[in-house]
């Protein structure tokens, strides 16, 4: 089953002092572009974090955010009230000034506020991990039925395919027959005498160079393939993109050799199914 490279995953964990949300969001991208946000508490996790995401999500340009809100009454931060009586001491020798205002300008100086750098808690970074496990499985469920979404979409637009590739060859006879009467007609307009024989052998092989039977059967092998590729167990976007891109050039070969108009349509509304296949996969795992 496919995945797709979009998602969105999201959990939040209630600490006795503190509320921690945690958020993954992925696009596509053809490697891991992956950017992490975190307060400098957990910093020292956060190699252990690109590594189970990488093992996760494996592609796309993911963006994961680890917000911490202090909702106790603790708090690390503290006012140095040595530094702050010295500013406004100092202060009040410069200007005169209500002490009130003093102190709003005394405690934006250096040094006026400083803050405790809290050690980690590992029981408290247990319970996070636990949650950081939840968000990612958030949005690889995401992804799951993003992908169910697109792999339905693929069903239609091959189908599409094969069913114009049906029509190609239902036509191809008809498309021989007038191509041989166009040169015949071309050969009576000259009236000149031709060598029935030697003519007969330069119009077989004049025909063979617009016959298409080997473009027709590697098209429908590469359909098939791709079929199977998409209902395979993993998710292999770049691997259904090469199958893509034969399909491709096959049906490029076809609208080439065709040489018909009516077969020539049926050739573009090939390509742009194909396109559509194309755009789409870009999102696939």
């Amino acid at each position: 089953m496919i995945q797709s490279m979009t998602g969105y995953g999201k959990s939040v964990l209630q600490l006795p002092s503190k509320k921690i949300s945690i958020e993954v969001k992925s696009l596509n991208s053809k490697n891991l572009d992956l950017n992490t946000r975190m307060p400098s508490l957990y910093r020292e996790k956060e190699l252990g974090i690109r590594k189970l995401i990488a093992s996760k999500l494996e592609r796309g340009k993911v963006d994961f955010s680890l917000y911490m809100e202090i909702t106790g009454e603790e708090t690390s931060t503290q006012i140095n009230k040595t530094v702050v009586k010295q500013y406004i001491k100092q202060l009040k020798a410069v200007v005169d000034g209500d002490e009130t205002e003093l102190l709003k300008m005394a405690i934006r100086l250096p040094d006026a506020v400083t803050t405790e750098r809290d050690e980690m808690d590992e029981d408290e970074w247990d319970d996070i991990a636990a949650e950081i496990n939840t968000a990612l499985d958030k949005i690889l469920q995401y992804r799951l039925d993003e992908g169910k979404s697109l792999e339905s979409e693929f069903f239609d637009r091959v189908k599409n395919i094969s069913d114009l590739l049906d029509a190609v060859i239902a036509m191809d006879p008809e498309r021989i027959e007038g191509v041989r009467e166009r040169l015949l007609k071309g050969v009576a307009e000259l009236k000149e005498k031709v060598d029935e024989n030697r003519f007969e052998q330069e119009l077989v092989f004049y025909i063979e160079k617009f016959d298409i039977t080997e473009e027709k059967v590697r098209l429908k092998n590469h359909l098939d393939y791709f079929m199977s590729a998409l209902n395979s167990d993993d998710s292999n976007g770049k691997k259904l993109g090469f199958i893509s891109q034969e399909m491709g050039r096959e049906i490029n070969t076809i609208g080439s050799k065709s040489n018909y108009a009516p077969m020539q349509k049926l050739v573009v509304q090939m390509k742009d199914e194909l396109e559509k296949i194309k755009e789409q996969l870009l999102n696939v795992l």
